[in-house]
């Protein structure tokens, strides 16, 4: 077939509420005097600034401290009133979820009539456009009984029902007692507050009762949400305590009455979950005070025997720690702000606390080319006498296979993995911690056993580099964990192949670092950490620097000369390290070893072959981080498996651990100073600018503005960007803030990096107008205000992320296309598939008139070109095309119909890869996914999928089914072969729909690629 365009076709007061309430409002009035005197606080609407109008500033809201005394219970609460006249401020609906079973009938209203309560909530309401918000009769209702009752809303299976929930005393025994609007003359259902009763503050207050499903409220009037459920606390905690047993010593008495006293709402089942927690609890919440005698949590380190009975024998009168206090500094738990606070500077402070221990590493790394294992591994894994406390070994190649490339399971890893284990050192026994692997790249880190219990926090995470960014024949593999309090992250890489191709091993470095990121399971903090944020980074590999000699003979000569010093100087690590475009901040030992690549297999002789590689140092071993001693490093000659030697090093690392008695004295003092110092100051931050513009933003290219926040108040401040009323992040997916939380002392400053990237999930709702470069960052300031951020800019349409259908009715480049055209153009799309996949027909005369072309232009001059010039390639669509590269031809395609396609043969690939990607709707439709799966074990049935196709998608499938079968035809130049194809194809040209995405079996994968495979093996014959 040939290849070139084709032609156009066609209740009663319960003791103690009434005086807290008086108690809150008096402190309310003296704290905003205080702050109208130091001057406005800058806010915004609570439901997300309003785009386009910059934020109005109003007095701040007035902090006062709600007091809930029942028994020896007592704890705080912060409460806000409503902001002055003219702010934006419209109070927060607070929610209540509700669980439990039984009726009852609500006592008589009692005490003074609240009517102004239920007034303000009805206009909370109708500013909010609130379905269902309550009636007069729920006002008044509400209002009669005083502070123990409040009116909401119920949500049920997304209905909201007005109601009321109260407060009712029933054999002794106080319970909620809610009555709904829409059933006035049905009793109330009633939920006893016992030990099994729970509610949960958020954006929505739930509560559950002992035996009965959830129910859901929404209550707008904050404060006396605040105090009913301040109420409830306190009512709970009285149960409680009269529920537990008398003990008979009265010394142990006191000691369960003092730990009583101390535990927050969490340990007694009012539970603060801030992974439901809405803007203004995120913003308001504070956490219980206690003294500055209060324990110190345990130190972050696994408890043993020793140090229980170093507790057990600790003197009677010393405080003891509480399950609260444990919690708040446990992993996995979202503490409040002034526990981060501790935290932080408890962390900045460690020198005060820990020891240095030092342990021993053995760090190792082959490229096996893809074979088995066929010898002993002791020569390389027990080099030394004494056995190392850690082993940290990567292994390259593992195997070559087409199934692996495409991350298929792979025998291999089983088969390695064995080896590892059969030949770790003799003199200790160890444990495997962790494995990780992507395609050839494997990391496994073993410890001794007696360093288990210590090991914690262990994540592994994976980034190919290799065509689109994606595929994971290079790129890296990571495992970090922490030991003791000394974080480390392990990374075992593969980098870009060929002696020219330094700039783009230099690239995989780079994108290795930007991509891989490590999600804590068991932190509360905000942002992930990258490689970087590691006491300690072991970086090891086949990064695949060559030497910038072409002459193999006059590089052998050196290193029979033994002059390796020499050779050094030509090596492209060190020379790009020196120039700081790479491993910049890492170090390496010297190298006393001749190079490790490349040898005949099963000998050490020289590359014999035909292309005589030049003999290099591939395989390195460097680190970063204090207290790192290299004891050795070496290559081991004795193993010949691979055409690669491995090479290992073994370091003495220096481990901090955690003096307890010193910890405790730290974090006391740190209390007692905090406490003195969140009295008398507020934390502030000064913006070194707030707008931000972002002018013509393009498909995957990165756009960076950076500004500059500094702490000009007098105590440690913690901030933090968070999302606004109704979305679940802090900003729109093309955008990114970096850092996007942190902590800075007084006088201290952090630069942050706002950064525009248009990726594939982002750019189709730009092109079509439906998103814009535009949006509103949230900048948070605990206990302090928040700040707006202001996003603007221009979005410049491409041609990739476009439908195939708009592409193929524009016959000029997309930039030249109006907006509202494009609009028009994807809207048509959308109706004309509809049609050809319904088979109605043809179009009329009207929508006739202008004659679409068969393939758009765009995919014809990529496969064009490639057909041009890349049938005898080699690696063609498994080497990547370099950044700058693809942003030319990106650009070239959007603005023009250019005579050739600028760069390399593999940027043009990947071009074509990132195209087919990026569509809204794949070449073989989402509603055809599932039918085509099923049929995929008959060519026949295959053949009729592709004729239900949209005329333009069943175009393309044929043209570039057409240009890879004559691509497989010269597979002995290029190093293609149809399997490889159809895997890389498959995923790109037979996507599953977006909702079975996450679902998709390793079975629906192969039959995909079993679907396409029997194209390329045949024509598509009508």
């Amino acid at each position: 077939m040939p290849l070139s365009l084709p032609p156009s076709a066609s209740n009663p007061a319960l003791p103690g509420l009434h005086r807290a309430t008086c108690k809150s409002a008096a402190i309310a009035a003296n704290q905003r005097r205080g702050r109208e005197e130091r001057g406005g606080v800058e806010r915004s609407s609570r439901f997300g600034a309003i785009p386009g109008r910059a934020p109005v500033p109003a007095d701040p809201f007035p902090v006062a401290r709600w007091e809930a005394r029942s028994g020896t219970s007592r704890g705080t609460r912060q409460i806000h009133r409503s902001p002055a006249p003219g702010a934006l401020s419209v109070p927060a609906a607070q929610s209540v979820h509700v669980t439990g079973t039984g009726g009852g009938v609500l006592p008589p209203a009692g005490g003074a009539a609240a009517a102004a309560a239920g007034a303000a909530l009805l206009r909370a309401c109708a500013q909010r456009g609130v379905a269902g918000r309550p009636s007069a009769a729920m006002e008044a209702r509400a209002a009669g009984c005083g502070l123990l009752s409040v009116a909401g809303t119920e949500v049920r299976a997304g209905r909201r029902e007005p109601c009321v929930l109260g407060l009712e005393r029933r054999a002794g025994r106080y319970g909620v007692v809610i009555r709904s609007q829409e059933k006035e003359n049905s009793d109330p259902d009633y939920i006893p507050i016992n030990s099994r009763f729970k509610c949960v503050q958020g954006c929505k207050v739930r509560i559950q009762g002992e035996q009965a499903p959830e129910r859901l409220f929404e209550i707008p009037d904050e404060e006396r949400c605040l105090g009913f459920l301040s109420e409830v606390q306190s009512i709970q905690e009285a149960h409680l305590k009269a529920s537990l047993p008398e003990p008979k010593d009265s010394a142990i008495w006191h000691q369960v009455e003092k730990s009583l006293t101390g535990l927050s709402p969490g340990a007694l089942g009012f539970e603060d979950d801030f992974n439901t927690l809405g803007l203004e609890e995120k913003r308001n919440m504070q956490n219980h005070h206690t003294g500055s005698r209060r324990e110190p949590p345990p130190p972050p380190v696994a408890q043993n025997k020793q140090f229980h009975r170093e507790r057990e024998g600790a003197s009677r009168d010393q405080p003891k720690v509480t399950n609260t206090m444990r919690k708040m500094f446990l992993p996995n738990t979202q503490s409040g702000q002034r526990e981060g606070l501790i935290k932080h500077v408890l962390a900045k402070r460690e020198k005060a606390y820990i020891n240095l221990h030092n342990f021993r590493f053995f760090v190792g790394t082959w490229n096996v080319n893809g074979q088995s294992p066929d010898s002993f591994l002791g020569p390389w894994l027990v080099y030394d006498v004494e056995p190392p406390d850690f082993y940290c070994i990567g292994f390259q190649e593992l195997d070559l296979s087409t199934e692996a490339f495409f991350y298929l399971d792979s025998t291999k890893e089983q088969e390695w993995l064995s080896a590892v284990e059969r030949s770790l050192h003799p003199k200790a026994k160890y444990k495997k911690v962790q494995m990780v692997r992507l395609v050839g790249m494997m990391l496994l880190i073993f410890a001794k056993k007696d360093h288990l219990s210590n090991i914690r926090e262990i994540v592994t995470e994976s980034v190919g580099t290799g065509v689109m960014g994606k595929m994971g024949n290079k790129g890296g593999v990571a495992i970090r964990f922490m030991f003791y309090n000394t974080t480390f992250c392990v990374v075992n890489s593969h980098l870009a192949a060929h002696v020219e191709d330094f700039e783009r091993r230099n690239q995989d470095y780079k994108d290795i670092c930007a991509r891989m990121s490590f999600l804590i399971p068991s932190s509360d903090c905000l942002s992930e950490l990258n490689i970087m944020k590691h006491d300690v980074v072991i970086w090891l590999g086949d990064l695949n620097y060559r030497l910038c000699l072409l002459d193999a003979s006059e590089v052998k000569t050196l290193i029979s000369k033994n002059e390796l010093k020499k050779l050094l100087t030509y090596d492209q690590l060190n020379i790009q390290r020196t120039q700081k475009k790479a491993f910049a901040d890492f170090m390496e030992g010297d190298i006393k070893f001749i190079p490790t690549y490349k040898y005949d297999s099963k000998t050490d002789r020289w590359d014999s072959s035909g292309k005589c590689r030049v003999p290099a140092w591939c395989d390195r071993i460097l680190w970063r981080g204090g207290d790192v001693s290299q004891l050795r490093y070496c290559s081991h000659m004795d193993l010949k498996t691979s055409d690669h030697k491995p090479v290992s090093a073994l370091f003495r690392i220096g481990v901090k651990v955690v003096d307890e008695q010193k910890y405790r004295k730290l974090f006391e003092d740190i209390v007692r100073i905090m406490d003195r110092m969140e009295n008398d100051f507020l934390p502030s931050l000064e913006l070194s600018r707030r707008e931000f513009e972002f002018e013509n933003v393009k498909f995957r290219q990165l756009q960076k503005q950076k500004f500059q926040i500094t702490n000009n108040g007098q105590v440690t401040c913690h901030f933090s960007f968070i999302p606004k009323l109704n979305d679940n992040h802090y900003c729109k997916p093309w955008l990114r803030a970096e850092p996007c939380e942190g902590y800075l002392e007084p006088d201290e400053s952090a630069e942050i990096s706002l950064d525009v990237y248009v990726s594939k999930d982002s750019v189709t709702l730009l092109n079509s107008g439906e998103d814009k470069i535009e949006d509103i960052l949230v900048l948070h300031l605990d206990r302090g205000k928040d700040y707006f951020l202001t996003i603007s800019g221009t979005y410049l349409p491409s041609c990739f992320g476009t439908s195939l259908e708009a592409l193929c009715r524009m016959k000029r480049p997309i930039r030249e296309v109006p907006v509202t055209k494009l609009i028009d153009l994807e809207e048509d799309s959308f109706l004309e598939k509809e049609k050809s996949i319904l088979q109605m027909g043809s179009q009329d005369s009207e929508e006739a008139s202008e004659v679409p072309l068969q393939v758009p232009k765009e995919i014809w001059l990529l496969v064009d070109h490639l057909f041009k010039h890349a049938l005898h390639q080699e690696d063609l669509f498994q080497t990547p095309g370099m950044q700058e590269e693809l942003e030319q031809i990106i650009d070239c395609l959007d603005t023009s119909i250019p005579e050739t396609i600028p760069g390399s043969n593999h940027s043009v690939a990947e071009a074509l890869l990132i195209f087919l990607e990026a569509l809204p709707e794949p070449v073989i439709c989402y509603e055809l996914y599932q039918r085509c799966l099923e049929g995929s074990h008959s060519s026949r049935l295959c053949r009729q999928m592709i004729l239900q196709l949209p005329s333009c998608h069943r175009n393309v499938f044929r043209y570039l089914m057409s240009f890879l079968r004559e691509l497989l035809k010269y597979s002995e130049d290029n190093n293609i072969s149809a399997p490889m194809i159809a895997a890389l194809f498959s995923s790109l040209l037979l996507r599953p729909p977006p909702n079975l995405m996450a679902r998709q079996t390793q079975q629906d994968r192969q039959r995909a690629i079993n679907f396409l495979y029997s194209f390329l093996l045949s024509g598509d014959e009508e």
